[in-house]
């Protein structure tokens, strides 16, 4: 049997996949099972941050499990703890960190504390969760139901109680109460199609939660790790979460998910856990990503790609207006409106047949969530593959 009929047979059919296997990567570019390259503008959706296979991070990885891999969270684990100085550091915020496997897990964390910090005084039960509509937070059962996409919530309940959503971030402060705990945003939503929040109306969101005491937690497992040009979108936002969420691209493509929180004493011994979060080899693999990224931005090497990616897709959207209505996000998190999702479907298609990778994101927007190494070089073949793409699209 080939992959495709060995997936058929024995995986689950929980992934419309492509039909392409990729088996081996450098930085910004891909390799399929058929000898085609590819540039890649997706980074795994934003996970592979500084690249594919990339040679500090291997090299980490390779010694460290010669010595090793796993023992359990019953005992100091030296990585993880020097990976939480690095996070906390790079994030400028006062915190400490617990870590996970994936961005549901930590913002299940992140509910759980939220949760508990609106029990302390024994007064009243705060458990409500606000969130916004189109937001995404994960596939657990928990971190669905805090997700407001009706459509995700199909065939998987009864769900916990407790999550209410907002239109807008308008509309947040007409739903708190007493019993909200918490109100949990994404700066700039992902899979909602690549939509930032007004830097003011979050400003003055975070200053009224402040004023009432209830903590907001930032949904950064896409935003984070320089995502948008600074450690976290939070920074970019001039805000003071009580509590971030990071995934994806601080580990550089070992699964890991971290919950951020200055509410430091709410958890206590047993409170919550992870078998394998927070090991040698994920951990390990934070410290030496998070490094290169400290590296890239204080050199400028980063701002500079950042203006270079954008200028270049600035161009290409000119040059297609037919196609594209707008550009759309921050930094290297970025998005074109589609005119319609049938003529986004076909973009997607053409795009993979010339060779370069993108995403979708909500109903018509194609999403660029390229490494945050990516060359000029590497940027200039990409949209040079898009311009052939187009072409077969506009004919």
């Amino acid at each position: 049997m080939n992959i495709q009929e060995l997936d058929k047979k024995y995986v689950l059919p929980t992934y419309a996949r492509a039909d392409v296997e990729f088996v081996s990567g450098k930085n910004a570019r891909l390799t399929d099972a058929n000898g085609k390259n590819y540039i890649d503008f997706t980074s795994g959706i934003a996970v592979t941050s500084v690249g594919h296979a990339n040679e500090r991070v291997n090299a980490a990885i390779c010694k460290q499990l010669s010595n090793i891999t796993h023992i359990s969270n019953l005992y100091h684990i030296g990585p993880q703890a020097k990976a939480a100085q690095k996070i906390v550091e790079a994030s400028g915020y006062d915190m400490k960190c617990f870590f996970a496997n994936s961005g549901a897990e930590a913002n299940e964390g992140a509910i759980k504390i939220a949760r508990k910090h609106g029990e302390r005084d024994g007064a009243i039960k705060r458990y409500k969760i606000i969130t916004l509509q189109h937001s995404f937070h994960g596939r657990t059962i928990t971190t669905v139901k805090a997700t407001g996409q009706e459509a995700m919530h199909n065939y998987f309940g009864p769900f916990p109680d407790g999550f209410v959503y907002a239109d807008t971030i308008d509309d947040i402060a007409g739903l708190l109460d007493d019993h909200t705990a918490a109100v949990m945003i994404e700066l700039i939503q992902g899979e909602g199609g690549v939509q930032p929040q007004d830097k003011a109306k979050v400003q003055a969101l975070a200053k009224l939660l402040k004023d009432k005491e209830v903590p907001l937690i930032v949904d950064e497992v896409q935003t984070g790790a320089y995502r948008t040009g600074e450690f976290s979108a939070s920074q970019l936002y001039g805000i003071d979460p009580e509590i971030i969420t990071l995934a994806k691209g601080v580990g550089g493509g070992v699964p890991v998910g971290v919950v951020m929180t200055s509410l430091k004493e709410v958890l206590g011994a047993g409170d919550h856990g992870s078998t394998f979060g927070g090991n040698y080899l994920s951990t390990t693999a934070i410290c030496e990503v998070v490094d290169i990224l400290n590296e890239i931005k204080e050199s400028g090497e980063l701002n500079a790609t950042i203006e270079y990616f954008n200028a270049a897709l600035e161009k290409f959207c000119e040059a297609h207006k037919e196609t594209f209505t707008s550009k759309v996000g921050i930094g290297l998190m970025c998005g074109l409106r589609a005119k319609d999702a049938d003529t986004l479907t076909k973009v997607l298609n053409a795009a993979r047949e010339n060779g370069v990778m993108v995403l979708k994101a909500g109903r018509n927007t194609l999403r660029f969530l390229p490494a945050l190494t990516i060359s000029n070089q590497e940027i200039d073949e990409g949209f040079s593959a898009l311009e052939k793409a187009l072409a077969i699209v506009e004919k």
